[in-house]
């Protein structure tokens, strides 16, 4: 077997700008141009799906960048095709980098007779011949322990601690309280009030029916604070928004929300738009639309330097954990946030 002597991209069509920024980053780190692998993605009259990879990939590390965003079938679908070419193409590893985890929110039964989704696509990434998955803020971190293979789950509460500390000085940052917009999302919103040294408040929904918030009740004393409400799915902005207002009416000066997955589907734009909500900021883990790109108030941090890094740390077999630390991350983004 030839010796590998460098790592190889390639995208799908779920998310081209992110892979491009991450092929640019670890060009930077490799001091040598390190490109996208060519390759041809069509789709059939029928929507089949057809990949034909023109490289010669036989022996090589290969990462297939593709978050399974929407359309979630048609990405998840293209990952298992391009994942497929490549197995039978004779690369000697296949490592899915998967920024956005679609089906996530399906780890578990909510009711009798319903499907557990993200098991069942954990299964078929692994009998499409993938080795190994990256991804960030998974919904549940027991997911990975669908797998039975090694998965590295990334974390965007460094970025936004960053983010934070470059936006929020002085008094300003001792004005913040980090706001988890719900009780399942503690364990993240405590994680990045550690890391900017900031109170807990949490808002506490009850619903009668589903989809339809009865109330909310915020725990803990918001008052002349500036709020930053963290999660990790924003889809249709309709809790999000709604918390933003219990918070205002409890005394909050500001409000801000930190999202990792920008899903922001049918009215999300519109409604956050129109909030009460002084900023949104989102990673590009999902390749954002033209309405987000537009919108006034949502903002997008990139996660290229993160994950250029870590396929970086995987493909010379040193720690991807090390990205958890601040210290250890903000070289990565060399200055973008002046801390």
């Amino acid at each position: 077997m030839p010796t590998i002597q460098e790592p190889k991209l390639i995208t799908g069509t779920a998310n081209k700008p992110l892979a491009k920024a991450i092929a640019r980053r670890m060009s930077m780190h490799r001091g040598a141009a390190l490109g996208l692998v060519e390759a041809r993605v069509e789709r059939f009259n029928d929507q089949e799906i057809f990949v034909e990879v023109y490289e010669n990939v036989r022996g090589e590390d290969m990462y297939i960048i593709q978050p399974t965003s929407n359309p979630a079938n048609d990405n998840l679908m293209e990952l298992l095709v391009m994942a497929d070419a490549l197995r039978r193409s004779s690369a000697s590893r296949v490592t899915a980098v998967i920024p956005y985890f679609g089906y996530a929110r399906q780890d578990r039964r909510t009711k009798a007779r319903t499907p557990i989704t993200a098991k069942l696509v954990a299964n078929m990434l692994v009998g499409a011949g993938i080795e190994r998955v990256l991804t960030m803020d998974l919904h549940a971190a027991q997911i990975q322990g669908f797998f039975d293979i090694p998965v590295d789950n990334l974390y965007a509460s460094p970025i936004f601690a960053l983010d934070i500390l470059h936006h929020f000085k002085g008094d300003d940052l001792k004005d913040v309280m980090v706001v988890s917009p719900d009780v399942g999302g503690v364990a993240r919103a405590r994680e990045l009030a550690k890391r900017i040294n900031a109170p807990l408040s949490i808002v506490d929904k009850r619903r009668e029916k589903p989809g339809e918030i009865a109330e909310m009740t915020v725990i803990g004393n918001v008052e002349g604070k500036k709020c930053i409400i963290v999660d990790d799915i924003c889809d249709t902005a309709g809790t999000l928004c709604k918390a933003a207002e219990v918070l205002m009416e409890h005394g909050a000066t500001e409000v801000h929300s930190y999202i990792t997955h920008g899903v922001l589907s049918g009215p999300a734009v519109g409604r956050i738009t129109n909030s009460v909500m002084k900023s949104l900021v989102i990673t590009d883990s999902i390749e954002p639309t033209e309405a987000v790109l537009a919108a006034d108030n949502i903002r997008i941090v990139p996660t290229a330097p993160m994950f250029a890094q870590a396929i970086q740390n995987i493909w010379n077999g040193t720690s991807v954990s090390s990205l958890f630390e601040t210290e250890t991350l903000e070289p990565a983004y060399e200055g973008q946030f002046n801390v």
